[in-house]
């Protein structure tokens, strides 16, 4: 895959949009209005099946972009409900080892990386032309976990450990490596539907986030042209 076509021309690349579950994809879908440039799949909940997904999605065409959209939890103080989050790098925030003196990424083990770099080009093309078309949205880490938080001290661990996360959710890294593994850039768009910490489900504001996923893909798909 030719990692600099977004440089040459963004105008004819074919995207690859990765979400979890349906009503993601259909938010998506009523964003872009049938532009055929786009492909939007549901890959599935959790790494592990968005890692597959997306691998399995770019051996079946040349694309020039892949995308994880969905909604996601916010932290407190970066991402407020019903505002967006694009990752300014993907993280998998519990990939690692529990030792007496705390968690140990697996990048401090020397075990390879649980960061992968967004196209940052193109990252910032995008939050602007949001913020141009009235959407608040914030970049910063996206983390990727496989047990989402539920309580205050382990969200307060969590932007500890990745200073700026500015919002957590599932997918994004199983999305990412399989991307890079193709030599495919990679975006993480996120709609906020809740904060991160105590889990409250009356607290979600599901529909909102899907409208904010919905508009933010219109905005994407004037940005590619």
């Amino acid at each position: 895959m030719n990692q600099n076509i977004l440089k040459d021309s963004t105008s004819t690349i074919r995207v690859l949009i990765m979400t979890s579950v349906p009503a993601e994809r259909d938010a998506v879908l009523r964003g872009l209005n049938g532009d055929a440039r786009f492909d939007v799949v549901i890959g599935g909940v959790g790494t592990a099946a968005a890692a597959a997904s997306t691998a399995r999605a770019l051996a079946t065409a040349e694309y020039g972009l892949a995308v994880c959209a969905g909604i996601a939890g916010g932290f407190a103080g970066q991402a407020d409900i019903g505002s967006l989050v694009l990752a300014s790098e993907i993280v998998a925030a519990d990939l690692g080892a529990e030792t007496p003196e705390g968690f140990c990424s697996v990048d401090e083990l020397g075990f390879g990386s649980a960061r992968v770099p967004v196209d940052a080009g193109l990252t910032a093309r995008l939050a602007e032309a949001l913020r141009a078309a009235g959407l608040p949205v914030a970049a910063g880490p996206v983390l990727t976990l496989a047990t989402v938080t539920g309580t205050a001290e382990t969200a307060a661990e969590l932007a500890a450990r990745v200073p700026g996360a500015a919002a957590e959710a599932m997918e994004g890294y199983g999305v990412a490596v399989a991307a890079q593994a193709c030599g495919v850039p990679v975006l993480e768009l996120r709609s906020i539907s809740n904060a991160v910490g105590p889990r409250n489900r009356d607290a979600w504001r599901i529909p909102e986030a899907l409208k904010a996923l919905e508009a933010a893909s219109a905005v994407l798909m004037e940005v590619l042209r």
